[in-house]
């Protein structure tokens, strides 16, 4: 069907905001047929939301690469000022536990005025931060920037990206996300690779100037490429069909917020996020140390960690399209069985190859989480409020993450073995398991309200 006479690509997408949906819905008005029947010219065309997974693929491996480079700086911080490992670790915890407090803030502004505004906001923070990196002369100077700006820029690397995949998404919603959260896996791999070549030909201060810059312009060009919602563009979502699409207020079907946070299955998701980030926080800070400690050569444990990104890759794939093809809870169970063997296999491995056993195992079930939340978060809640509620579950995780490596190192000091470590960790894993097992549909509200992805199938 030809695009309504006076109607401009440029408007289509010019504003992200629901709000604006609502104006210009009294501009005009679509059918179902022209809304969801294009011309056979417009079939060759290729699904927009493929674009914006494109876009959010690159987001995620910049931000969050760049996030794990930042251990390559440390002795360049420490051999310069003298510092103490700790000071240098402080601006990344710091960093990470305002992570999950920026993105409850951020999940909302989102929610508001669309993903490519705040996702241009984060991006200027991101690589303003890496750019005042190059700077630094003094301890508050690294919080500030390292801790505070480019904690703002990270929020919106899941935040904003993923409640944009899961609006774009009915059918293959698990397989976008996990192609999204897959950019995380290549950008672990290949940034701390090549910050490492740039601080040893040029030094650490001309690296961070470098890739601030590169940063700063690629994130926020690649942030005009995100729309909120398919009906902005006159399209419906991948999978939906001509029956459950209205208009473009009423597309976004679900709970809202304060429906939200009175369910019980919303706090038991924000439980099961916990004991995920409990677990993997704990792991990816002390699993080479523990390595070193069995004896393991410090090159090789290091390789464990690089198999854990490799495996993670996979993991966020596979678990994706299980995600569509199982369904959202029995891709969960399954990931949380797999950590909980790998937990299991983990003390009582003393051998190079042992230890790479665990890394395939644990990076299959860590990529799978991280590809699963955002996609379960939806199909319970809907994405009406998709931002704020999983930004509020991520935030409960990264606490969880805070605290467990602060844990893990105390008893480390006090019984000089990791072991009690990971009992715990295998009781937070099985404490996940069950409470993903107790998770049940939503029925209280009518089942117009709620997207059709239920959490079983």
């Amino acid at each position: 069907m030809p695009v309504t006479s006076g109607w401009h690509f440029s408007n289509a997408v010019t504003c992200d905001s629901p709000h604006c949906a609502t104006i210009k819905s009294k501009e005009f008005t679509l059918t179902e047929h022209q809304l969801s029947s294009p011309s056979n010219s417009e079939k060759t065309k290729i699904f927009y939301g493929y674009v914006i997974v494109a876009a959010a693929f690159v987001i995620q491996g910049l931000t969050w690469g760049m996030y794990i480079t930042y251990g390559v700086f440390f002795n360049s911080f420490i051999t310069e000022f003298g510092w103490l490992r700790a000071t240098v670790a402080g601006a990344a915890s710091l960093c990470f536990f305002l992570i999950g407090i920026f993105n409850i803030i951020i999940g909302g502004l989102a929610d508001r005025y669309g993903p490519r505004c705040i996702m241009t906001v984060c991006g200027l923070f991101f690589g303003a931060g890496l750019l005042l990196m190059s700077q630094i002369n003094a301890v508050w100077q690294l919080y500030l920037y390292y801790g505070v700006f480019v904690a703002i820029g990270l929020c919106g690397a899941d935040i904003i990206l993923l409640s944009t995949v899961a609006r774009w998404f009915i059918k293959r919603r698990g397989l976008a996300s996990g192609i999204v959260k897959a950019g995380t896996g290549i950008g672990m791999m290949i940034l701390p690779i090549l910050a490492g070549r740039l601080i040893t030909t040029y030094g650490w201060r001309v690296s961070y100037t470098v890739l601030g810059v590169l940063f700063l312009l690629l994130i926020v060009l690649l942030s005009q490429f995100l729309v909120r919602n398919p009906e902005q563009m006159r399209l419906i979502p991948y999978g939906a069909t001509e029956n459950s699409m209205g208009s473009a207020t009423e597309a976004e079907k679900g709970l809202t917020f304060q429906e939200a946070i009175r369910t019980r299955q919303f706090w038991t998701m924000c439980l099961v996020y916990f004991s995920i980030v409990f677990n993997s926080h704990t792991i990816m800070t002390h699993a080479a140390q523990h390595t070193i400690d069995m004896g393991i050569a410090a090159t090789s444990a290091a390789s464990i960690l690089s198999i854990i990104g490799g495996a993670s890759i996979v993991g966020r794939l596979a678990a994706g399209t299980m995600c569509d093809r199982l369904g959202n809870k029995p891709t969960m169970i399954i990931c949380f069985v797999i950590l909980a063997a790998s937990l299991c296999w983990l003390p009582i491995a003393t051998e190079l190859w042992m230890f790479y056993v665990f890394a395939v195992m644990y990076g299959f079930s860590h990529g799978g989480f991280f590809t699963i939340i955002s996609p379960m978060v939806a199909g319970i809640f809907g994405t009406r409020f998709h931002g704020i509620i999983l930004g509020i579950v991520i935030c409960f995780g990264t606490t969880g993450g805070a605290i467990s490596v602060v844990l893990a190192g105390h008893i480390y000091d006090i019984a000089d073995s990791y072991r009690i470590a990971f009992f715990i960790l295998l009781l937070f894993s099985f404490i996940g398991l069950l409470s993903t097992a107790s998770l049940k549909p939503i029925t209280r509200l009518r089942e117009s309200r709620l997207t059709k992805d239920p959490i079983t199938k």
